[in-house]
C-alpha cells in the first residue's frame, strides 16, 4: 500500500452522469485526488463544460458522449478512452434519478403508466448495470479496478410515490453485492465493486418536490428532515469523502458493501 492510500494520482475514473449535482461533486472530488476524470453522459456541451471546468481547476479530464442505456455508444466510449489513457481504474455509475411521470405522490399506485415504470427502472438499474458491464470488462483484464454505484435509502425502506425508483435501487444493491462475488472470484481480488446509499440530498430532479417557490420546505421536506437524525439534509461534498476512500486502495478489502451515507436515516425508527 503506498504512503498515503488515498492518493488517485494517474488513476483513470469514468463517472456517469458526471455533470449533475451529485456525480459533478464526485467528478471533482476524483480530480483533486489525482485522478484523470472522463465525464460521460448523453448531453455533449454539458460534458464538455463540465471538463473544461475540470482542467481549468488543472486536472486532466475528457468529456465521453454515450446514453448509459446504449450499448454501441458505451463501447464507443470505451475504446475512446482506452485510445486517450489505456485503462479504466475507477467507474461511478451517478447517471439516473427519478421520473416525473413515475411518481404517484396523490393517489393509489394503481394509476402508475407501465412505460413510466419501466423507464425509471431502466435508468437507475439498467444504466448502472450497462456501464459496469462495459468498463468493468476493461478492468477486469488488469485485474484490478473499483466500481462504485449509487444505491437509495428508497432501497431499503418503502418511501411513498416512488414505486419504479425503490426496485431499481433495490436492483442496485443485489447487483453490487453479484458483482463484487463475480469478479473478485474469476477475474481477481483487485477487482471491488461497491455503492453507497445516499440519504436525501436536494438536486435538480426533486427539488420542486422538497422546496417551494418561495424557498421554504414543502410538508414532504419536512418530513424527511424528521426522520433524519442529524435534521437536515444532505450537501452534495458530504459524499466526496465515501466515494473517494471506495475508489482508493485505503478500501482494498472492502467490496461487496452498500454503505449508507443519511445523516441516520437508515437507523432511526422515529421514536
Amino acid at each position: 500500500m503506498s504512503e498515503n492510500p488515498f492518493d488517485l494520482t494517474d488513476r483513470v475514473a469514468v463517472v456517469t452522469g458526471g455533470y449533475g449535482v451529485l456525480g459533478g461533486s464526485m467528478a471533482e472530488a476524483l480530480a483533486e485526488a489525482g485522478a484523470k476524470v472522463a465525464v460521460l453522459g448523453r448531453r455533449q456541451e454539458a460534458g464538455e463544460a463540465k471538463a473544461e471546468a475540470l482542467r481549468e481547476a488543472g486536472a486532466d479530464a475528457l468529456a465521453l458522449t454515450a446514453d448509459a442505456l446504449n450499448e454501441a455508444q458505451l463501447r464507443q466510449a470505451c475504446e475512446e478512452l482506452l485510445d486517450a489513457w489505456g485503462r479504466v481504474d475507477i467507474l461511478i455509475n451517478a447517471a439516473g434519478g427519478n421520473v416525473a411521470r413515475a411518481r404517484t405522490d396523490n393517489g393509489p399506485v394503481f394509476g402508475l403508466p407501465f412505460d413510466a415504470f419501466d423507464e425509471v427502472v431502466r435508468l437507475n438499474l439498467h444504466g448502472t448495470v450497462y456501464p459496469t458491464l462495459i468498463f468493468g470488462e476493461a478492468m477486469a483484464r488488469q485485474a484490478k479496478g473499483s466500481i462504485v454505484n449509487i444505491s437509495s435509502m428508497a432501497a431499503m425502506q418503502a418511501i411513498s410515490g416512488v414505486l419504479g425508483y425503490s426496485v431499481a435501487k433495490a436492483g442496485i444493491d443485489n447487483f453490487t453485492r453479484w458483482m463484487a462475488v463475480d469478479l473478485a472470484r474469476r477475474c481477481g481480488a483487485g477487482l471491488r465493486v461497491n455503492a453507497i446509499a445516499p440519504g436525501f440530498f436536494i438536486a435538480k430532479q426533486n427539488r420542486g418536490v422538497l422546496v417551494n417557490a418561495d424557498g421554504s420546505y414543502t410538508e414532504r421536506a419536512k418530513t424527511i428532515v424528521a426522520k433524519t437524525p442529524m435534521g437536515r439534509f444532505g450537501e452534495a461534498a458530504e459524499l466526496q469523502g465515501p466515494v473517494l476512500w471506495l475508489c482508493s486502495d485505503a478500501a482494498s478489502f472492502v467490496t461487496g458493501t452498500v454503505l449508507p451515507v443519511d445523516g441516520g436515516f437508515s437507523a432511526f425508527s422515529g421514536l
